[in-house]
C-alpha cells in the first residue's frame, strides 16, 4: 500500500489518498457532528498510513483546526503533513475575504495556535480577494516560509490568471480547486499550467456531492443544496446516473467500488498527485484507501474519459 508522492516542487511527501476534515468539527457545514467521532476519523487515518490531513479556519469556524491539532499531538508531528487554509475575516456580522499580507500573517499565527503546532506543512490562501495583488499575498507567505512557520505555499479557488500572478516568482507548490468527472473545466487551462510548472493540483468535491460515489438511484430525492444543483435535476440526473453505472463493471472486475475507480482516475491525471476525500466515519477512511490498490490500464483511463467527456 505504501505508494508515496511528492507535492509540487516541495519536500512534502504524502500518501496520495489524504483526508479532508471539514466533517471534523465543521459544525457550520454539517449539522449534528459528533466531535469525538471526528477525532476518531483522524486517528484512524493516521494509523492506517494516511499522513496528509486537510483542514481550514472556516471549518467550524476554528473548531476543525482545534480538533485535528488535538489528535496530531498524539503522534509524531514529523510523520504528518498538515494543510490548512485562511482568508476569511469576520467583521461584525459579515465574512469578508482578505489576502492582505498583514491579514495572512495573522491567519497563519492563529492557525498555528489552534493546531497547537509550531509549523504548518502547507498553508493555502483559501479564496482570492478582489484587491490584493496575488504575488504580494504569496510574498507574505514566502516570508513565513523563510521563518519556518510554514513549509509550503498553496492557493485555493484561484483562476488560472490569478494563479499565474500568484506564481510570478515560482513560490506556489499546490493549487486546490473544484474538479471531478462532471466538472472538468480545470482541464482547459489549469491542469496544463500546473503540469508545466510542476505544481500539484488537489481536487475538491471529487465525488460531485455524492453523485460519483455510486450510492444514488433514480428514486433518490434531495432536500438539501443538491435539490437546486443541475446535476441532480430530472433527465440530466438520470443520464448522470447511467454514466456512473457504467463504472460498476470496472469496479467489480477489480474487486473495489465505484468511488475507488473515480479517485484512481483522478490520480492518473496530469499534476493530480493527491486526493483528499472527506469522511464522517472511521470505516470510510479505511475504505478510501482501497483506491491505492486500483491499477487502471491506459484503455480504461481513456474509456472513462470518453464516458464523461
Amino acid at each position: 500500500m505504501e505508494k508515496m508522492t511528492r507535492l509540487g516542487k516541495s519536500d512534502l511527501v504524502v500518501n496520495p489518498v489524504g483526508l479532508g476534515t471539514n466533517a471534523v468539527g465543521g459544525h457550520n457545514i454539517y449539522p449534528n457532528l459528533d466531535e469525538e467521532a471526528g477525532k476518531d476519523v483522524v486517528r484512524t487515518a493516521i494509523e492506517q498510513g494516511v499522513n496528509f490531513l486537510d483542514t481550514a479556519f472556516i471549518y467550524g469556524p476554528e473548531r476543525s483546526e482545534e480538533l485535528v491539532g488535538q489528535v496530531v499531538k498524539e503522534y509524531m508531528r514529523d510523520d504528518i503533513v498538515l494543510a490548512t487554509k485562511g482568508a476569511h475575516q469576520f467583521e461584525a456580522e459579515d465574512v469578508v475575504i482578505n489576502n492582505s499580507p498583514s491579514f495572512l500573517k495573522k491567519a497563519v499565527e492563529d492557525s498555528l495556535r489552534r493546531l497547537g503546532t509550531d509549523y504548518i506543512d502547507l498553508f493555502y490562501i483559501h479564496f482570492p480577494d478582489d484587491v490584493t495583488s496575488k504575488d504580494e499575498a504569496v510574498g507574505a507567505l514566502k516570508e513565513l516560509r523563510d521563518e519556518g512557520k510554514i513549509r509550503t505555499i498553496g492557493v485555493s479557488n484561484f483562476s488560472v490568471q490569478q494563479l499565474k500572478e500568484a506564481n510570478k516568482d515560482g513560490y506556489v507548490d499546490v493549487v486546490q480547486g473544484e474538479y471531478n468527472l462532471f466538472k472538468r473545466e480545470a482541464e482547459n487551462e489549469m491542469l496544463p499550467y500546473t503540469a508545466e510548472k510542476g505544481i500539484t493540483f488537489v481536487p475538491y468535491f471529487p465525488f460531485a456531492s455524492g453523485l460519483l460515489a455510486g450510492k444514488y438511484d433514480e428514486n433518490t430525492t434531495f432536500d438539501d443544496f443538491r435539490a437546486k444543483n443541475p446535476l441532480f435535476q430530472g433527465e440530466e440526473f438520470k443520464l448522470n446516473l447511467a454514466k456512473v453505472n457504467q463504472l460498476r463493471p470496472i469496479a467489480e472486475e477489480k474487486g473495489v467500488d465505484v468511488p475507488h475507480i473515480v479517485l484512481a482516475w483522478y490520480l492518473n491525471q496530469p499534476s493530480i498527485d493527491a486526493v483528499i476525500p472527506g469522511a464522517k466515519r472511521t470505516q470510510q477512511v479505511v475504505d478510501n484507501l482501497k483506491t491505492l490498490d486500483v491499477d487502471l490500464s491506459d484503455k480504461e483511463i481513456s474509456n472513462i474519459d470518453d464516458l464523461f467527456s
